[in-house]
């Protein structure tokens, strides 16, 4: 952290979206015009919108609010809280202290270096447009019983959104949030465990909020922001506070209920119920009108041949 030093100050001195002078931001922090450069140019590398208009300096291209630790502590209550601005991936620094954690442990970041997603795929995480954040859960039960998690934490995130303002927040199967058919947010559920034993889950959720342009040269499917979806947007602290809030909720209500509990939650939001769908699986592609999902959390696809369960696979709408 102690080599970004540097660049973060610069990037709070910059977060007003107001004009700052090289030469100013340079006093500021001790360095001349060209390093003020340097630093700029690393920055964007970062996801960061800025402008550079001579005899004004440098500008954000919207004011962005930090996260603040202490700001999210005082909204919501966990055993741990860590803020890291710059990390490679939430998920991966849980993963790495499994054993050490208290269960719901959280670590947020501004920008992910190497943020992922399901079946590996990179996750686009520009600095401090979004929301990356990830929880340590230690279930009792064991590996068998968090099949579906990612459903349920998909369920709890897409209410908790409907309440602040977003009614028309949709889950897609198996671990996605969309708006109007557009990618919103991505839930990645990773467990380590023996059999008999208690299963050690990370759930990470990338939630878009409002991702620039400049950032999603490498996305290659439909995808909107929050500030589009909400009509008055809460602070990103506050979103954050909420959103563990909730995740550390249904966590503690799945372990009471199942999944079996979230089943009818999830068909009343589905972005796909009794829509016409493709399931991908490998090569193999089904098409067939999706159903909703059982209480094993497999989707349920209707063909000519009946209902049938899958429990692997992705689906998009037919045609598309």
């Amino acid at each position: 952290m102690k080599e970004h030093s540097t660049r973060l100050a610069l990037i709070r001195l910059l977060a007003d979206g107001q004009f700052h002078s090289g030469e100013k931001l340079g006093l500021a922090l001790g360095m001349s015009r060209a390093g003020v450069a340097k630093q700029i140019k690393i920055i964007q590398q970062w996801g960061l919108d800025l402008y550079c208009v001579q005899g004004k300096g440098y500008c954000l291209a919207e004011p962005i609010e930090l996260l603040n630790n202490e700001r999210i502590t005082e909204l919501v209550t966990c055993p741990q809280l860590e803020l890291i601005p710059i990390i490679d991936s939430t998920n991966q620094y849980l993963l790495n202290q499994i054993g050490q954690l208290p269960s719901g442990a959280v670590c947020l970041a501004e920008y992910q270096q190497a943020g992922r997603g399901r079946r590996g795929r990179q996750w686009q995480s520009p600095f401090g447009s979004n929301l990356y954040l990830s929880t340590y859960w230690r279930l009792e039960a064991g590996m068998a019983a968090a099949m579906g998690l990612s459903l349920v934490v998909g369920v709890a995130i897409a209410e908790a959104l409907q309440q602040l303002g977003a009614p028309d927040i949709r889950v897609k199967w198996p671990n996605d949030l969309y708006y109007h058919d557009q990618k919103l947010a991505g839930i990645l559920v990773e467990m380590t465990g023996q059999a008999g034993a208690a299963a050690h889950l990370v759930i990470g959720l990338g939630l878009n909020i409002a991702m620039p342009t400049v950032a999603t040269n490498m996305i290659d499917q439909a995808w909107t922001n929050l500030n589009t979806a909400c009509s008055s947007l809460p602070s990103r602290n506050v979103l954050a506070a909420t959103l563990i809030s909730c995740i550390h909720q249904s966590l503690i209500e799945y372990e009471d209920v199942g999944l079996s509990g979230f089943v009818d939650r999830w068909n009343k939001i589905d972005n796909f119920l009794n829509r016409p769908v493709k399931l991908l699986m490998g090569e193999r592609v089904v098409e067939g009108i999706a159903r909703g999902i059982n209480e094993q959390g497999a989707l349920l696809l209707e063909t000519d041949s009946g209902i049938t369960a899958y429990v692997g696979g992705e689906i998009s709408l037919r045609g598309c």
